[in-house]
């Protein structure tokens, strides 16, 4: 991030429809608790993935950008270089602002890992992921790191992913995670959950939701009430949302 004597750090989050933002209220009370009063974060809304290059032109005192659904993949063509692990991941959350262009970043992988490496068990050795958008790279990434084999599962599976309906209860007991990266049970939908099998749910697994508003979802929920672990996306948010902050400031 370019140092500036004096005038505004003005950072923000690009998304669609993002009224909800974690990203927003986090970064506002960080601001607020470290005395920065010339740093403001806010949302950027685009409803077209095209008015990318109007805001950056038009907004010339941007020091850093996070990027959330459904913008992680589409907003590489419109960046200049890579970090590696975004270019492994083959997504971005996080656009770094320097001398020589826009740099893309994924740090939602460090945040899984950082997250979920606690929670898991001997027995926890495969996976399943739950959507395949731009935040499931990160998390595949995360798990070809950690040595877990994984699945995809999607409503529309391309070859080698799995449809929802293609989910029994052998398949839930030989891969015990589940990773849900779909936006199903978002916040005002909260009674809605992806489409799997949840009578099969045993104690042996783990539920993982990358969703935080609702803090229990329902998918959460059934998981709970089979004595499954179970992690909400708030802990990966916030390490996340850390890990953008070292970037802006390196």
């Amino acid at each position: 991030m370019e140092k500036k004597e004096k005038g505004l750090y003005r950072f923000g989050l690009l998304g669609k429809n993002i009224s909800y933002s974690f990203s927003r209220a986090y970064f506002t009370g960080k601001f607020k608790s470290l005395g920065l009063e010339n740093h403001s974060y806010e949302n950027f809304d685009l409803q077209e993935i095209g008015d990318f290059s109007e805001l950056i032109r038009s907004h010339k005192d941007l020091c850093g950008l996070n990027v959330t659904i459904p913008y992680k993949q589409a907003v590489i063509a419109y960046l200049d270089s890579l970090h590696p692990v975004a270019a492994s991941i083959g997504a971005v959350n996080t656009i770094e602002f320097t001398a020589t262009g826009l740099v893309g970043h994924n740090t939602d992988a460090y945040g899984f890992e950082k997250a979920i490496v606690p929670l898991l068990r001997e027995n926890h050795k495969k996976a399943l992921i739950l959507g395949t958008g731009g935040s499931s790279k990160a998390i595949s990434y995360v798990f070809g790191r950690l040595g877990i084999t994984y699945k995809y599962i999607s409503r529309t599976p391309v070859e080698g992913q799995l449809p929802y309906s293609g989910i029994n209860a052998q398949l839930m007991k030989e891969y015990p995670v589940l990773v849900n990266c779909s936006p199903v049970g978002t916040f005002p939908n909260t009674h809605e959950k992806p489409a799997i099998p949840y009578d099969h749910i045993t104690p042996g697994n783990l539920l993982f939701d990358l969703i935080y508003n609702p803090p229990k979802t329902a998918f959460l929920a059934e998981g709970e009430m089979r004595g499954a672990t179970i992690c909400n996306g708030l802990t990966m948010l916030q390490l996340q949302a850390e890990k953008a902050w070292q970037i802006w400031n390196s």
